[in-house]
């Protein structure tokens, strides 16, 4: 409800702000499509495999790679296009971030850089997303207002 809670009040305000706040997941998966091709070009095994050592959670499958971390980049993301919507569930959503790429280091599942570069790509690709969607906003929401589903997504 919480993640909805954004979309559901720029509807009111208006249609601009409501075609911003949909953009969020749209964002969030742009991001994780990016890494999933980082990881594949960069192939750093995890720590719980080369440095053979006892961790908290169960070591991920072989050619799971570790560089940079999906949970960092999809939470990084997800937090700052939430910024863009909502200072205060976008602060909520960075802090959030933050703890959860701790505990990935902590887990053992990830080195620190592999969650500081997750982390730094989520943003990224969130800043330059919600900026441009930003601009567009109002084009945006013409499109989905001709959508089937327009009524739904756009008025109150």
């Amino acid at each position: 409800m919480a993640v909805a809670e954004p979309w559901w009040r720029a509807r009111r305000a208006d249609a601009g702000a409501a075609g911003l706040a949909l953009g969020v997941p749209v964002v969030t998966v742009v991001a994780y499509c990016l890494d999933m091709g980082l990881k594949s070009v960069v192939r750093e095994d995890r720590p719980c495999r080369t440095l053979h050592v006892r961790t908290l959670e169960a070591c991920p499958a072989p050619g799971d790679w570790s560089f940079p971390s999906n949970h960092a980049v999809i939470a990084a993301s997800a937090a700052v296009a939430l910024l863009f919507v909502s200072r205060r569930l976008g602060a909520v959503a960075v802090v959030a971030a933050l703890a959860m790429g701790a505990s990935r280091v902590w887990v053992g599942v990830h080195y620190p850089h592999d969650v500081l570069a997750g982390l730094l790509v989520g943003a990224l690709v969130a800043v330059l997303a919600m900026r441009a969607l930003r601009r567009r906003s109002a084009a945006v929401a013409g499109r989905l207002a001709a959508s089937r589903l327009g009524a739904f997504l756009l008025t109150p």
